[in-house]
């Protein structure tokens, strides 16, 4: 009977287990099982270089999103960023979409101004005001090389 007993503790804690390693993949991996609480928008930007998928989406210094997408629009020659924001958070058609880095040298994020004297925008609309990331390496070379004029 003993040995039944170890045996059926044992199995006990290894269910657990492995419905803990399930909730913390499914919660790291951003993953949603139960229905989708957030919406796509796109941004058009005249280059992306640094951001990946997976990138925070900020808005006001609070993460509410994850870059979704990169993808290029060949007629336009833009790049097009779709990005999932949580449901519960507005966005107007006059924010403003920009790429940011964390810190000097860290990760790019996208960082939205959310506006807020036009109208919503819906799942798939587009934020057409956009600023790409600064680049820190031609703007440093500029400094070095004496190309940056003093006002």
């Amino acid at each position: 009977m003993n040995k039944y007993a170890v045996e059926t503790t044992v199995g006990i804690f290894l269910v657990f287990g492995l419905l803990c390693i399930g909730y913390m993949a499914v919660k790291l991996g951003h993953v949603s099982l139960l229905g989708d609480n957030a919406y796509s928008l796109f941004a058009r930007f005249t280059t992306v270089s640094g951001l990946r998928v997976g990138s925070s989406v900020n808005m006001l210094g609070i993460e509410v999103g994850r870059v979704e997408r990169l993808t290029m629009d060949q007629k336009d020659q833009e790049a097009v960023v779709e990005i999932r924001i949580q449901k519960d958070i507005k966005v107007y058609d006059d924010a403003i979409a920009s790429i940011k880095t964390e810190g000097l040298i860290g990760d790019m994020f996208l960082n939205i101004d959310p506006g807020g004297s036009g109208k919503l925008l819906e799942h798939g609309g587009t934020i057409t005001e956009t600023q790409p990331a600064v680049d820190m390496v031609d703007l440093i070379g500029k400094y070095a090389f004496g190309e940056v004029k003093k006002q």
